[in-house]
């Protein structure tokens, strides 16, 4: 019962990392993104 709950816990937890590592990924996309394109001059 006990290795089951442990793998359960260490399969959460590799899920929560490559979650977050996509997110981040996504979020230095958009950032890079928004870097690289050129805005509007509005002065």
């Amino acid at each position: 019962m006990f290795k089951k709950l442990l793998v359960l816990a260490g399969i959460g937890v590799a899920v929560a990392l490559v979650a977050r590592k996509i997110k981040t990924s996504i979020h230095d996309r958009e950032v890079w993104h928004e870097a690289t394109t050129t805005a509007p001059d509005l002065r």
